[in-house]
């Protein structure tokens, strides 16, 4: 059982850090944008970074990415095996 849930874990870790990277440019505002460039800093640097508001929009859309992968897998049969085979087989 503990197994399954580091398994379990595994999968959700990897599709929150990918939805993470997807997540991030949503609402951003550059110092460019507002004018404000901070020497030593880059313009496409953010203004004030909102970790929050990214963090928990991250765990909400990886939730139901996830989901729908638990549903996928568990009711209904399908896995990484029943996906077509595109390259050649070596076994």
């Amino acid at each position: 059982m503990f197994q399954a849930f580091l398994q379990g874990f595994a999968v959700y870790f990897i599709i929150w850090w990918i939805t993470l990277f997807a997540v991030l440019p949503i609402g951003l505002r550059t110092q460019a944008d507002d004018n404000d460039v901070v020497l030593g800093t880059v313009p496409s640097a953010p203004t004030r970074f909102r970790p929050v508001f990214v963090f928990s929009l991250t765990t909400l859309i990886s939730g139901a990415i996830y989901g729908f992968w638990y549903i996928c897998s568990t009711y209904f049969g399908l896995g990484f095996d029943a996906l077509p085979q595109i390259g050649p087989s070596f076994y």
